[in-house]
């Protein structure tokens, strides 16, 4: 066997036809034929809106003859909330203060001048949204030293974090970090931009140097899984929301 050679990971199989979701004690369980579903700690796998058990209930059902569980962004989001965020808020809710400390959005290049003109108009106005609807104070930079925001921002970042359901903290510190942005984060949690929207807006300086010289074929695979995760992120957010 040559170095650096390793054995496929076998997939497990799929092992079961029907998928369901029931209510459960004041939430909504997903079933595969009959059977609760358990997160990886052992919880049930329940959610508290209809629509996110659907969501997740869709992941499972969609799929093929092997599970595809890396790609099952909401089941896999879900067992975060279960099993991880309950006895970590605190923590969780530092996760996204942390990138709000060097947020994606408030770094602007210093050159090309058309760079400079297009984070302008894209990311000044999520800026002038988080200061007007979510009175948070950011300190825009040029260039790639690190500038601090106010301890004030911060502090009020992790508090609207905290005020935040276990499924809803779970998706937005997700979101913080598939953005590297926590502004993004919550713009997208609270309706302001479309998965598609945060996405593009995460990948703004990629996109110039993509059209500049063109699409690597790793880094567009990257992108569309990190998209994929967008798109699943805004129908998490909006089904916490359904009634």
């Amino acid at each position: 066997m040559s170095r650096g050679y390793r054995e496929p990971i076998e997939k497990p199989r799929r092992f079961y036809k029907s998928v369901e979701v029931e209510p459960q004690d004041g939430a909504f369980a997903v079933r595969l034929d009959g059977r609760p579903v358990h997160t990886p700690k052992g919880s049930r796998l329940a959610l508290p809106t209809r629509a996110l058990a659907d969501l997740v209930a869709e992941e499972w059902a969609a799929q093929g003859e092997a599970l595809e569980i890396p790609l099952m962004y909401a089941t896999r989001l879900a067992n975060t909330a279960i099993d991880a965020v309950p006895a970590a808020r605190d923590g969780t809710a530092e996760v996204v203060a942390n990138y709000a400390a060097s947020d994606l959005v408030c770094y602007w290049a210093e050159e090309p001048q058309a760079l400079v003109e297009r984070q302008r108009l894209h990311w000044g106005p999520v800026l002038d949204w988080v200061e007007a609807e979510a009175k948070l104070s950011f300190i825009r930079a040029a260039g790639i030293v690190h500038q601090a925001q106010p301890e004030p921002t911060l502090e009020q970042v992790k508090a609207i974090a905290l005020a935040l359901d276990d499924f809803a903290l779970a998706g937005l510190a997700f979101g913080a970090s598939l953005f590297g942005s926590a502004i993004l984060a919550l713009a997208l949690q609270r309706g302001w931009a479309t998965g598609e929207q945060a996405f593009a807006l995460s990948r703004l300086d990629e996109a110039w140097q993509e059209e500049k010289w063109g699409v690597d074929a790793e880094a567009a695979e990257r992108a569309a899984a990190i998209k994929a995760e967008a798109l699943m992120l805004e129908r998490w957010f909006r089904a916490l929301d359904a009634d």
